[in-house]
């Protein structure tokens, strides 16, 4: 398989592994057959950030754990032999850090949690 190019922005003030984070979407994606050439972004972002995200494309004014943002909208994802843009995911680093402490997870995982479930929005496979 192809590497997967994985765009990742982080706010300045936070910690998290990149290396992993780009390893945990490889391997996702690989897993759910996708197969070629794809680009997906990845943001760690504040809650200023998430709700200003939420109010615009969900109507909410409020933060949330995780948004994802398909370049397919809501279709599932079909392989081309040019690369294929899968979309955003945009996951919320306080919250990251509320629930993280609530589930008694380390950061890391909660992190991946949460790009695994936007991952799979993207992909077309929602809430089972």
């Amino acid at each position: 398989m192809e590497e997967v190019q994985v765009s990742i922005f982080v706010e300045s003030r936070y910690k998290v592994n990149r290396k992993r984070i780009r390893s945990l979407v490889n391997s996702l994606l690989k897993k759910q057959g996708v197969a070629g050439k794809a680009d997906i972004s990845i943001a760690i972002v504040g809650d200023r950030k998430m709700r200003e995200l939420s109010l615009k494309y969900k109507g909410e004014d409020k933060t949330r754990n995780v948004l994802s943002f398909s370049q397919a909208e809501g279709e599932p994802v079909k392989n081309s032999s040019d690369t294929l843009f899968l979309g955003d995911v945009v996951v919320s680093y306080p919250e990251v850090i509320r629930e993280a402490s609530a589930e008694d997870v380390l950061v890391d995982e909660k992190i991946e949690q949460l790009i695994e479930h936007g991952i799979m929005h993207l992909l077309g496979i929602n809430h089972e």
